[in-house]
């Protein structure tokens, strides 16, 4: 664990968005807003995302990002350069077996896969905003699912629990991929050994940037590689304790502007 006074100032500032910049309504406050743009006029930050890039490029926008910078989406598959959208670094896995695991301990569950252009092949439709709001889906049987290799699979079943799914990833039985368990009935499937932090790993290479500057902040168990992997990791209020304790520091919840307070400290 690294303490505040032995850290900073950051030279790169990672930034998970839903739940840590974003409320679960989708929410953006005023304070956090001002705080990651004025961060964005002194250092490279860089969105880290279990979104696709079609629904992180408009957050990028309203933060005003400067040109130049990379997102990493997809918990990390893919690390793309902002705003021209070019795929730096892509992982792929085949998902069939797994989706054959959901099917026999989890009949109800809807499945999605991002497709090439950032639209969602899924199964059944997702609850409205789950895939974001503007994105593009369309319905296709399991055996259309995955024709080819893909970032990363989502199992969704609003019916269930956030304590369902922590059960549901142990009964699958998950080997030769990554996953991460959501703050709601979510469950996340990437390639093999693939995390926020391995698109992290790209985009400073690119930057010619050390992973001692940087300051992560997240809040899901998707961000708890990111935050070990920094050189300072905080995470959100409202985070599991397992996001907690991998991190350096706790700061307030998304409520009250956590994000904000953390970054108002060096900039």
């Amino acid at each position: 664990m690294t303490g505040a006074q032995d850290f900073g100032p950051p030279t790169v500032v990672a930034l998970d968005i839903d739940g840590t910049l974003l409320d679960h309504d989708d929410g953006l406050s005023p304070a956090v807003l001002d705080a990651v743009r004025r961060t964005a006029e002194q250092v490279p930050v860089v969105l880290a995302t279990g979104r696709a890039w079609s629904t992180t490029a408009p957050i990028a926008q309203r933060l005003r990002l400067p040109a130049g910078g990379f997102v990493v989406c997809s918990n990390g598959a893919r690390t793309i350069r902002y705003p021209d959208g070019a795929v730096v670094d892509e992982r792929t896995f085949d998902p069939t077996t797994v989706i054959r695991s959901v099917r026999r301990y989890a009949p109800n569950a809807r499945m999605a896969v991002e497709d090439a252009d950032g639209s969602y092949l899924v199964t059944a439709p997702f609850p409205d905003g789950d895939l974001g709001a503007n994105a593009r889906i369309r319905v296709v049987s399991d055996a259309e699912l995955a024709p080819q290799p893909v970032t990363r699979l989502i199992i969704r079943d609003p019916d269930q629990s956030e304590s369902d799914f922590v059960n549901l990833a142990e009964r699958l039985g998950l080997h030769g991929v990554s996953y991460f368990v959501g703050w709601t009935a979510w469950l996340d499937i990437a390639p093999e050994g693939v995390d926020k932090s391995t698109g992290l790993k790209v985009a400073l290479a690119q930057l010619g940037l050390d992973p001692s500057g940087l300051l992560a902040i997240g809040d899901g168990r998707n961000d708890i590689e990111m935050l070990n992997y920094a050189g300072f990791g905080v995470a959100m209020g409202s985070a599991p304790d397992e996001v907690k304790v991998a991190a350096d520091e706790v700061t307030k919840s998304v409520q009250d502007d956590g994000a904000a307070a953390t970054l108002n400290r060096w900039f």
